[in-house]
């Protein structure tokens, strides 16, 4: 199955989330990632979905979102041509023979350590998914107690712009 990440407009409305979550849940499609956050327009949010699915099955996600009512617009975004970010907290054990080897791996990935205690350390790091991965990777042998990531954000790179570089219009746009 294939990832997708589409990045879809919306009017900045309450129950909006709730009505394009329960679609995926009554079609049964999964979410692989979700994330939200207004625009530079405050009537409107953009959401970045990440969903497995095969064409078939993307076309008719795309064709359920527009049916909704508070949906502006919807682009699928190419891996090659986006820039795609997540952030994640990790606390990892921190035994003092190995807290020197923990900070520079963090320095490593340009991540900063935002938490220190006697037993832990916490790291903060942002990056594409598979730069977090490998991280995740390297702090498993010395403990991790507790990560939490956020869902993956994309833009498209270049000149390329979801709204085309004007401003969206309060109606839908198919």
């Amino acid at each position: 199955m294939n990832r997708h990440t589409l990045s879809v407009l919306v009017e900045n409305k309450p129950g909006v989330l709730t009505r394009i979550a329960g679609m995926f849940a009554r079609r049964n499609y999964n979410i692989h990632s979700l994330a939200v956050g207004p625009t530079d327009d405050p009537r409107v949010s953009r959401l970045t979905l990440v969903v497995g699915a095969e064409a078939v099955q993307l076309e008719q996600i795309v064709k359920q979102l527009n049916k909704l009512v508070h949906v502006l617009k919807i682009v699928e975004l190419d891996e090659a041509d986006s820039v795609v970010r997540e952030m994640q907290l990790v606390k990892v054990a921190a035994e003092p023979q190995h807290r020197s080897q923990i900070i520079e791996l963090a320095d490593v990935f340009r991540a900063k350590i935002v938490d220190v205690d006697h037993d832990s350390i916490t790291i903060e790091a942002a990056g594409d998914p598979g730069k977090l991965e490998a991280m995740i990777n390297l702090l498993e042998p010395y403990g991790i107690r507790e990560m939490v990531r956020s869902g993956t954000i994309a833009l498209a790179r270049g000149g390329k712009s979801i709204t085309d570089g004007s401003k969206v219009r309060m109606q839908r746009v198919v």
